[in-house]
């Protein structure tokens, strides 16, 4: 797990190798800097004389109400909005009144009741890139300074916006093991960020999923190695930069190794400092050494580095400006992590957690509750002392210097004719297609049937299983695995059950299951933000486990395929033959299928282990 791969073992590749990346990364860079429509980017390492003085203006000219508003970070969704709305005028009434620094931006979603069983409406969908744009646009040109504008764009612009290009999940990246893939993967994410009006990427993430029961960070994660997710943290690091955009390492000091999702509640992480610098620190040091030009601070608590009794990373000046700043010596940009999260409101109001931030040594409060709160809290602690005018005005000097970096000062908007040039497309496609397909993964194959050969004529069942019905819009499971499939098996049977499945429904594909010449399984699994969940049903678990049984002394084949959570499988032992994606949608089904019908090469490693079964580094090449 900690070698070089096979295909980089001769010190003479290395050296091509390595070579080969410079190169690339330079033609990258000079390829966006005259890309139409794009901004020109200045050196990574200073300013030019113009953009200088641009910085020296600005700041003379701010008031405390434009140095404070720089501070707190809107968001907005990216479906389309009229200017004849309430939406939009509260937007435009905080960029000019509160003078807010930018905006973060969402994919988009639809309203539904909250309504128990089975509430399978509303939940989010993709945004569109034109409107995204056209609205960043007419924020841009409400701004008296330029906004610094951000995205969570960790898996491709694909990722929040439809049409764009969607990339593997960072776990199947870590699984295909490809320095160079992800740092092209990242340069296409910087260059379709910055065709809709988004400078800062929330990516790449640096934590270490080192907890299989992690709800929150698991396939968000390159693995659980320190050197393999910090060599693929600065190559997306790298990667991003090449294209244009600030890269955003997060969540710092690392929030791998916790059961507790901060969208929900506080983690603690009791580990010793010595064991933080052998593990958790590594990949953000990592990531520092490449060029990460921003960190996010997680909320999480950590008392081997701040004792307090309500202290998460995010409030804490031991964490923020001890550790990152004085220790580390990191000088670009901090962000919070989203405000909005039960971690902090829980506790504090939206004022009082913004002042904490912010006296913690954070320079952008990000996605507040309410920014109108936020900005007043600042200020009024910035008046009676309780935060330094000094400390803001370095944190307004280093947000201007990250602005006019990206050439802001010159041009604030995107061109909407390009943005068609500029995203999406067959070559990028490419790319996520060939970085998916490298990240399958099989781990076991107990019969020798992967991949399948059975005869077109064969009976085959395609069973899709499902953790629970909802919010499967943007990732509707079997939308593609199930036609391939049935273009290689036209009298192919699919059934999906979930949670909800009747005790009857769950008998029926149990009694008929062994009847068929072959068995497919696709179990979706998320390991979701907010939802508290990331298993299989026990109902579900069983009968895979009795369908297991009923064909063991069979030759009909039986190959489960897990997309999503890749520790599911540890819950089925029995199962002969298991495949990992990783990830959901079009882009994992594809390749999924490709490899269990022999189309392409199966050659992903496991990037974490399995307990109880499989070692990280692990994976059988078909």
């Amino acid at each position: 797990m900690h070698s070089l791969p096979a295909r980089l073992g001769p010190a003479h590749t290395i050296v091509r190798v390595k070579l080969r990346l410079r190169a690339f990364v330079l033609c990258a860079a000079l390829a966006c800097a005259l890309a139409p429509g794009s901004a020109q980017i200045a050196p990574p390492d200073g300013l030019d004389k113009v953009a200088l003085k641009w910085v020296d203006d600005t700041f003379k000219k701010m008031t405390l109400d434009d140095k404070v508003g720089q501070l707190v970070v809107t968001s907005a969704n990216s479906t389309y909005l009229a200017n004849d709305t309430d939406a939009y005028e509260q937007l435009v009434r905080k960029i000019k009144q509160l003078r807010l620094g930018g905006v973060h931006l969402f994919g988009g979603a639809e309203a539904a009741a909250p309504m128990l069983l089975n509430n399978n409406a509303g939940g989010p969908t993709l945004g569109q890139p034109l409107e995204a744009a056209s609205l960043l646009n007419r924020l841009q040109l409400d701004a008296a300074i330029p906004l610094l504008n951000s995205a969570d764009f960790e898996a491709g612009l694909g990722f929040r916006i439809a049409g764009a290009t969607a990339f593997p999940r960072q776990m199947a990246v870590g699984a295909a093991g490809d320095e160079s893939l992800a740092m092209e993967a990242a340069r296409i994410t910087a260059q379709e960020a910055r065709a809709i009006g988004v400078h800062v990427n929330f990516s790449p993430i640096a934590d270490i999923n080192s907890n299989p029961l992690n709800p929150v960070i698991n396939t968000r994660s390159f693995g659980e190695s320190p050197e393999q997710v910090s060599r693929l943290t600065a190559a997306y690091v790298r990667g991003l930069r090449a294209g244009g955009v600030l890269a955003t390492i997060k969540h710092f000091p690392g929030h791998g190794d916790t059961n507790v999702d901060s969208h929900l509640g506080l983690p603690i992480i009791n580990h010793p400092r010595a064991r933080l610098d052998a593990i958790e620190l590594v990949p953000f040091k990592a990531g520092l050494a490449a060029g990460a030009d921003a960190v996010m601070v997680g909320h999480i608590q950590l008392p081997a580095l701040d004792p307090a009794e309500f202290s998460p990373a995010t409030l804490s000046a031991p964490i923020v400006t001890g550790l990152l700043r004085n220790e580390m010596k990191f000088a670009g940009l901090v962000y919070t992590d989203s405000m909005g999260m039960d971690a902090i409101t829980r506790k504090l109001s939206p004022g009082d957690a913004a002042v904490r931030a912010i006296q913690a040594g954070n320079d952008i409060v990000l996605h507040s509750p309410d920014d109108d709160a936020a900005v007043a809290a600042i200020k009024s602690a910035a008046k009676s002392g309780a935060i330094p005018v000094a400390q803001i005005d370095q944190s307004v000097r280093r947000i201007l210097v990250a602005k006019a970096r990206l050439g802001l000062y010159k041009s604030r908007t995107v061109a909407l004719d390009d943005i068609p040039k500029l995203i999406g497309g067959r070559q990028s496609a490419r790319i996520a297609q060939r970085l998916a397909q490298k990240s399958i993964t099989l781990v076991k194959d107990d019969r020798n049937q992967v991949p399948l050969r059975v005869p077109v004529e064969a009976s085959v069942l395609y069973l899709s299983m499902l953790d629970y019905n909802a919010n499967w819009r943007i990732a509707a499971p079997s939308r593609t695995m199930l036609p391939e499939l049935r273009r290689r098996w036209p009298t192919l049977t699919a059934i999906e059950l979930s949670d909800r499945s009747t005790t009857e429904e769950l008998e029926l594909v149990r009694a008929s299951a062994p009847r068929y010449d072959a068995i497919v399984v696709a179990v979706f699994v998320r390991a979701a933000s907010g939802s508290g969940r990331m298993d299989l049903s026990p109902t579900l678990v069983k009968l895979l486990t009795d369908i297991t049984r009923a064909t063991a002394n069979t030759p009909k084949p039986l190959v489960a395929v897990f997309f999503g959570n890749p520790y599911v499988p540890a819950g089925v032992p029995q199962l002969p033959a298991v495949m990992l994606a990783y990830d959901f949608y079009d882009l994992a089904e594809t390749a999924a299928v490709k490899a269990l019908t022999g189309q392409a090469p199966i050659e992903g490693r496991l990037p974490i282990s399995i307990p109880g079964l499989w070692n990280a580094g692990y994976g059988i090449s078909r």
